[in-house]
């Protein structure tokens, strides 16, 4: 048995593991895009370095692009099995793949046309929407918290993660060619125990081999309780002294509907001036309506805020934007406005043209609330840059930049050894590090070996690892 790191190694996108079994049965652990590398994005994610169509199926942690979004071309270049995951993750996907697929489209399009207008070779997208259409069709349920028999070899069973709704860690069971019985357990993407809005991450059998992520390795988040007052603060400096803008790079599922809940408890609270709010995301806007009819994977504080408040994501001068003639609009706006858009780390959708529309004006704020890559357009935002490209032209950074981590889908290092408190460091054969820079999966694994873990391994992107 062997395992080979194809994504999400010394990087945090791209997340995909390619695991062989003694029979030679190729399990795919995620299939994600790869995002926020530059220049090497593209043929990061043009070459898989194996063949889709020996793969015997996919099993899927979440719904999150740099987990899920290279499904279909998976499919496109011969894959022919079923992918895996929970209903939570499926009904995501439904709008998600689907989204890629047209936000490829979109922006290729603009970038095509300047392309065209300086003689250079056109882009040509990773998938189509009928490809991404034939991944829904392919997708087949695990239960939540449950066990499923996948084939004579494995037994996968889900615990949630607390990432996004549906997220889970999925523990397998493989049968050894001797007959004995390996475990191996993949974190996917760890949660947070006091996320706002869906339920922690709960514990895993014990495993001899644990692939887990790295995100946050060698960081703390700020303390939850400063989340409404700093958020408040940001949209009294912005909106009502300065009377600007506050541009949010939200991702679409759970960062976008945590940032709209801590507004509607604002407003319910009577301090949330009366400006507009808009979330221009399409596929925000259908995430947020999927979100408020799986009420089975919310925790119990929101569920007792909804049975005073009523809906959680709806409140006065609250519009959710859904046609391109609308977005527009909005950047013809004069008046103060919030407007939450994706992409989280603004490398794609309609947050970009939002950003370039506003960047160079000082009485605006863009308020990033999530993790970015450094090379992303909101890592660079970020980092400080004086100057960012967007679309192909430099934009001078006049506005302000704001950054709430507090928001983060990620645990932090303390959050992360707490959730691995179920562990025996002693029994784990090896402990994979994946989705995180080197530098951060470094520290982790120094945090990991104090906490007892005997053989952490951080993989290089393409290297395979022999399962005793």
């Amino acid at each position: 048995m062997k395992i080979t790191f194809h994504g999400a190694a010394r990087t945090v996108t791209g997340s995909k593991h390619l695991l062989t079994t003694d029979k030679g049965t190729q399990i795919l652990l995620d299939c994600g895009l790869f995002q926020g590398e530059g220049k090497n994005t593209p043929p990061l994610n043009s070459h898989w370095g194996f063949d889709p169509r020996e793969i015997d199926y996919v099993l899927l942690s979440h719904a999150h692009i740099d987990h899920s979004g290279l499904l279909p071309k998976l499919f496109k270049d011969g894959f022919s099995g079923k992918v895996y995951a929970t209903s939570g993750t499926i009904s995501l996907c439904e709008i998600m793949l689907l989204d890629s697929a047209r936000i490829q489209e979109s922006d290729l399009k603009y970038i095509n046309k300047r392309k065209k207008e300086k003689k250079q070779a056109l882009i040509e997208p990773l998938y189509s929407e009928e490809d991404a259409k034939k991944t829904l069709e392919n997708m087949l349920e695990l239960p939540l918290n449950g066990s499923k028999v996948i084939d004579d070899e494995v037994t996968v069973s889900t615990f949630e993660s607390g990432h996004i709704m549906g997220s889970v860690a999925l523990h397998l069971e493989i049968k050894r060619a001797d007959g004995s019985i390996n475990t191996l357990t993949f974190t996917g993407d760890i949660g947070r125990k006091d996320d706002a809005i869906i339920k922690g991450p709960a514990a895993f059998p014990q495993s001899d081999y644990i692939i887990c992520e790295s995100t946050y390795g060698n960081r703390l988040h700020a303390v939850q309780t400063d989340v409404e007052s700093k958020l408040l603060a940001v949209v009294n400096e912005t909106c009502v002294k300065n009377q600007g803008k506050i541009i949010i790079p939200a991702f679409s599922i759970d960062r976008t509907q945590e940032i709209i809940y801590a507004l509607d408890q604002l407003a319910h609270d009577g301090k949330l001036p009366a400006i507009d709010v808009f979330v221009d995301s399409p596929l925000s806007v259908k995430a947020t309506r999927i979100m408020s009819k799986h009420r089975e994977y919310f925790n119990n504080d929101i569920l007792e805020y909804i049975s005073r408040d009523g809906n959680p994501f709806d409140f006065p001068n609250l519009h959710y934007v859904e046609s391109v003639e609308e977005s527009k609009n909005i950047n013809s706006l004069k008046k103060p406005c919030i407007i939450i858009s994706s992409s989280g780390m603004a490398e794609a959708g309609r947050v970009k043209h939002h950003i370039k529309n506003n960047i160079e004006n000082p009485n605006n704020t863009i308020l990033l609330v999530g993790y970015a890559s450094a090379s992303s357009l909101a890592g660079h935002l970020k980092a400080g840059d004086e100057e960012v490209r967007i679309f192909g032209d430099f934009f001078k950074v006049n506005a302000k930049i704001e950054s709430m981590e507090n928001f983060s889908a990620h645990a932090d290092y303390k959050e992360m050894l707490d959730y691995l408190e179920c562990q025996n460091g002693n029994k784990t054969k090896k402990l994979f590090l994946v989705h995180g820079e080197i530098e951060t999966q470094k520290d982790w694994a120094d945090k990991l070996s104090q906490a007892g873990f005997l053989n952490i391994v951080i993989p290089e992107k393409g290297e395979t690892f022999i399962l005793d």
